[in-house]
């Protein structure tokens, strides 16, 4: 299957339709829960940060922060101090994931923050760990290599990049899902178009090489519709274990 370019989903345009945005945000977080966006990011923190009992994360492109709301209360199940920064660009994004789950604004250790992943607003090596969940798929191979740097540059451990794998069996999949569990508009048009303009594993490997970090590892979700990569900088420090290729 031909990724597909040119073609926009509703999240990426006028966001004026708290109700729905809402109730996408909601469905996402279901399927991150479902079907082991969480999970994915969880082990891939593991491959850069297992031996750290306290870690500072930036979430980017966060949505409705979901993944840094589970991370956090898997963290504290396991003794580990866990800070997360959920940045998204959209200020209508962040007031609708307090609309969905008011556990955005009231849960320690969470901060929620308006800025573009293009430019982050942080100094170099602000945060342990810099996040990205169901992103790379939004942008062009161009914008994914800056955006991907621009993660690295804010960087202090590594990278995650958490994302679909495009094949016609997850975009079957997609479609089903999305016109059988939910009603939301978003959701039913936005699922399966964001499968078709997925990056594969290995390309998203090349994206990485290309904006000057290196995949240390890469973990998939049970049906391989989705993928998480660990990244480093080249020379970083040797206790990152490293992985094969995609």
């Amino acid at each position: 299957m031909e990724r597909i370019t040119g073609v926009d989903e509703l999240l990426d345009g006028a966001l004026d339709d708290p109700a729905t945005l809402a109730g996408n945000l909601r469905d996402l977080r279901r399927t991150n829960r479902w079907l082991g966006g969480v999970a994915l990011t969880e082990g891939a923190i593991e491959a850069l940060a297992a031996h750290r009992t306290e870690l500072t994360v930036l979430d980017v492109g966060a949505g409705g922060a979901d993944i840094p709301l589970a991370l956090i209360a898997r963290a504290s199940a396991r003794g580990r101090s866990l800070q997360v920064v959920a940045l998204d660009s959209r200020a209508e994004v962040l007031a609708a994931a307090a609309h969905a789950n008011p556990a955005v604004r009231t849960t320690p250790g969470l901060t929620l923050q308006v800025g573009d992943g293009r430019s982050i607003p942080y100094p170099d090596r602000s945060f342990d760990i810099v996040h990205a969940s169901l992103v790379l798929h939004h942008l062009s191979e161009a914008d994914a290599r800056a955006f991907i740097a621009e993660m690295g540059r804010v960087a202090r451990l590594g990278i995650i990049v958490n994302d679909l794998s495009r094949s016609r069996l997850a975009w079957i999949g997609a479609w089903v899902m999305a016109h059988t569990l939910t009603r939301n508009r978003f959701t039913r048009h936005d699922a399966p178009l964001s499968v078709r303009r997925a990056y594969l594993p290995a390309e998203a490997w090349r994206l990485i090489l290309g904006a000057g970090l290196v995949p240390v590892q890469t973990r998939y979700a049970s049906f391989r519709h989705r993928y998480a990569i660990a990244a480093t900088r080249a020379g970083s420090p040797d206790d990152v274990g490293a992985g094969g290729l995609p």
